[in-house]
């Protein structure tokens, strides 16, 4: 659970409150003579994301290694044949990440929960793995507005699940331990990290992912707003 005096709240970014532009990513396929579309590429997201989040793989990869296994992933789990024109084309949809950040769609519930927890009196800050356009995107997409801290890895010099990356952002949110919590959404990144700095952690499990692990889960933005309004209501 959130801890009772919760005040600072960490929260990731890609898989939490932006999400791939899959249509973007099929219509780039579709460039290149790969046939898929948008639907059939966030069909099969969630089991390759869950793939990646593995202890072992964690511990001997980098965030940009593990996000090029989880792209290879998904357009295996959607059909789309490997070779020449898939390597041309995935090359573009990196191209544009690098310069403007692949991960810029917006689920509805996103700012509204925002709001919430904001005008419940939480400062909320960003602890995101991302390649330094981060800051960019945010702008871009509305978000940044809603944030007392945004921390990109890139930027940082140093990522999650390493402690010093959250004690950062912690430090440039004004937190404390005992009273912040980082929701993410891939365990061996987001709650392995925010344990081993000595913070609580949720994780944010829309698909049932990770039905067995040990620690709370939620569905949605707007049901971790009902789990931390119900707990500083207590």
């Amino acid at each position: 659970m959130p801890p009772d005096a919760l005040d600072t709240l960490l929260l990731d970014a890609g898989g939490v409150m932006i999400f791939p532009n899959w249509d973007r990513v099929a219509a780039i396929l579709g460039q290149h003579g790969l046939s898929t579309s948008g639907d059939a590429l966030r069909a099969v997201e969630p089991p390759a994301k869950r793939a990646i989040d593995e202890a072992r793989r964690i511990a001997a990869s980098d965030d940009a290694q593990r996000g090029g296994a989880y792209f290879d992933l998904v357009l295996d789990g959607a059909g789309v044949q490997r070779g020449a024109a898939r390597d041309e084309a995935l090359a573009e949809v990196y191209a544009y990440h690098q310069s403007e950040n692949i991960w810029e769609t917006v689920p509805g519930d996103v700012k509204p929960a925002l709001t919430a927890l904001r005008d419940m009196g939480v400062t909320l800050a960003v602890a995101s793995n991302a390649n330094g356009v981060l800051h960019r995107v945010m702008d871009r997409v509305g978000l940044t507005p809603y944030f007392a801290v945004i921390c990109d890895s890139c930027v940082e010099g140093v990522e999650k699940p390493d402690p010093r990356f959250f004690e950062i952002v912690m430090e440039r949110a004004g937190g404390r331990r005992e009273s912040t919590m980082h929701v993410g959404d891939l365990y061996h990144v987001d709650v392995a990290g925010a344990r081993n700095t000595g913070i609580a952690a949720m994780l944010l499990d829309p698909h049932d992912l990770y039905p067995d692990a040990d620690v709370e889960r939620v569905r949605s933005l707007s049901e971790l707003v009902e789990r931390v309004k119900r707990r500083r209501g207590a």
